[in-house]
C-alpha cells in the first residue's frame, strides 16, 4: 500500500489583520505542529504550492502569512480550502503516524490472524487515540488505540494487529 505524499493538514477558515495573513483549523496534533513548516499546497497533488513567510500560534489556531499574499482580498481567497503537507517535509517520532494513514488499514487479531474489519475514523477521547472498525454485516467497533491493545501497526503494508480482551469483537446474548 502506498502512502500519500500529500497530507491534509488544516482548513483555512478566516482572514486575520489586513495584510494578508490567514487562520488556520489545524488538523494535526496542534498549530505548533503546523507551524514548523515553511511550505503548503493547495492541492492533494502537490499544486498550488504557497511558501509561508511568517507563522505563529494563536488560541490553538496558526495565523500564517504566506508568500505573495498581501492583502485581505488576495487572502480572502483561500478561506474554506484546504491546506495540505508534504509527508517528506516532516520527521515524525518513532511509532507515530499520520491519522490519513490508519484510517482504511485492516484490523487483524494479532495470535490469529482474524480480520474484524478496517479503521473507519479516529477520534480522541482526550487520553488516547480511539480507533472506530467497521466490517459489513456488523455494528461498528470502538477500540482504545493503546499499547496495551495494539500490536503491530504497518500502514505501508495496509494493516494493523490488535490484541482484543475477551468479548471486544462479539456481541453480547
Amino acid at each position: 500500500m502506498s502512502l500519500k505524499r500529500y497530507i491534509e493538514a488544516g482548513e483555512v477558515v478566516t482572514t486575520h489583520g489586513v495584510l494578508g495573513e490567514v487562520k488556520v483549523y489545524p488538523w494535526a496534533d496542534s498549530a505548533e505542529f503546523l507551524q514548523r513548516l515553511d511550505t503548503f499546497f493547495l492541492s492533494p497533488e502537490g499544486g498550488g504550492r504557497r511558501k509561508v513567510t511568517a507563522s505563529r500560534v494563536h488560541k490553538r489556531m496558526l495565523l500564517v502569512k504566506f508568500e505573495d499574499i498581501d492583502s485581505v482580498e488576495d487572502a480572502r481567497a483561500l478561506i474554506g480550502r484546504t491546506l495540505y503537507l508534504d509527508r517528506q517535509a516532516v520527521q515524525l517520532p518513532e511509532g507515530r503516524y499520520f491519522v490519513q494513514d490508519i484510517v482504511g488499514l485492516a484490523v487483524r487479531d494479532a495470535l490469529t490472524g482474524e480480520e474484524y474489519g478496517r479503521v473507519t475514523a479516529v477520534t480522541s477521547n482526550g487520553a488516547n487515540d480511539v480507533y472506530q472498525i467497521e466490517k459489513e454485516g456488523q455494528p461498528p467497533r470502538l477500540f482504545p488505540a493503546v499499547p496495551e491493545f495494539l500490536g503491530e501497526l504497518k500502514p505501508e503494508e495496509g494493516y494493523l494487529t490488535v490484541r482484543p480482551i475477551e468479548g471486544m469483537f462479539t456481541d453480547a446474548d
